[in-house]
């Protein structure tokens, strides 16, 4: 009988292709390793690895992870399908969100959540649009905070709010770069940006993998110009803060904004993907825990009570 503990540090293994480097993530010997694959080789009557420099997987290995990864996703649905009927005072979630995403919407949704079922067990996987699709689709999450369209298969998403990018400029950057036609660029500005009248300007940005500099890159192309793109960073709140001081001009999501916030100009982008629909997404063929569609009642009541509810009525299998 396949041993599931075998197939837990089998799975590691062949993610990291190296014993060393799967022990070490496993908090284990490597031989202590080597011995619960060599143990699930033998039980399958077939060599796993490659054994070569890099370590390889045979292609009955790369077979065996496919189902081995579904084995322990069907046990782990299973206990926590068991735990749901048996007793919803205890339960673990997981939620996957941006990091600058995370600080607007989960202060909205925690505390509430936290008072309602004070028995759950919350953790929280903060990465980029990417790497959370990735740890939706291989189990890592419950549930995925982003914006439409998901890039990864099978996920069924709950549309929760809208979402617009801006255009921030601050006040005295305009002064620098149109001394004498402030106030007509910023009227220009206010009824939608072009950008080729800040083709002069410098320009801050997030990295490559992030929607918003998906929608950037795409909205230079099409007035066919070239950013002069004087810094990327990870975290879209420093460059809102290095905007704020005249660095350049920056995209940011309007419902990251603080209402307080006097230091930067924000205008409408004239782009239709510069639109969007902040979802939560879970994957179809996976149960869903009680502890994940309570979060999404929750979430519900709480961002479409706000400014740009999306229209949507939750499905009754999920509520």
């Amino acid at each position: 009988m396949l041993n599931f503990l075998n197939l837990e540090y089998f799975l590691v293994a062949a993610e990291e292709l190296s014993f060393t480097k799967a022990a070490k993530r496993l908090f284990i010997s490597q031989q202590s390793l080597s011995s619960h694959i060599a143990s699930l080789e033998k039980e399958l009557d077939v060599a796993l690895f490659d054994r070569t420099s890099p370590l390889t997987l045979t292609y009955a290995g790369h077979v065996f992870a496919s189902r081995a990864r579904a084995l322990l996703d069907l046990r782990a649905e299973t206990l926590r399908e068991i735990t749901d009927i048996k007793d919803f005072t205890t339960g673990q979630l997981t939620i996957g969100v941006s990091h600058t995403r995370g600080r607007v919407i989960l202060p909205e949704i925690l505390p509430l959540y936290r008072r309602l079922f004070p028995g759950i067990e919350f953790s929280l996987l903060e990465g980029n649009s990417k790497e959370l699709d990735h740890a939706l689709s291989h189990g890592e999450v419950d549930l995925i905070i982003g914006m439409k369209p998901f890039s990864v298969e099978h996920v069924e998403t709950i549309p929760i709010c809208s979402e617009d990018i801006l255009l921030a400029v601050s006040d005295s950057l305009l002064t620098q770069y149109f001394p004498n036609r402030k106030q007509q660029i910023m009227g220009l500005l206010s009824g939608g940006v072009d950008l080729k009248l800040l083709a002069s300007c410098p320009v801050l940005t997030v990295k490559k993998g992030n929607r918003v500099r998906t929608i950037m890159d795409e909205m230079y192309e099409d007035a066919q110009v070239s950013p002069s793109i004087i810094l990327e960073a990870e975290n879209i709140e420093t460059l809102l803060s290095l905007a704020a001081k005249g660095m350049g001009i920056t995209f940011y999501p309007q419902a990251f904004i603080h209402p307080s916030r006097q230091d930067l100009h924000f205008y409408p982008l004239n782009y239709g993907k510069a639109h969007g629909v902040l979802a939560i997404g879970y994957y179809k063929n996976r149960y869903l825990p009680r502890a994940a569609k309570e979060f999404i009642r929750v979430a519900l009541k709480v961002l479409q009570a706000q400014k740009h509810p999306a229209e949507y009525q939750p499905p009754s299998d999920v509520m």
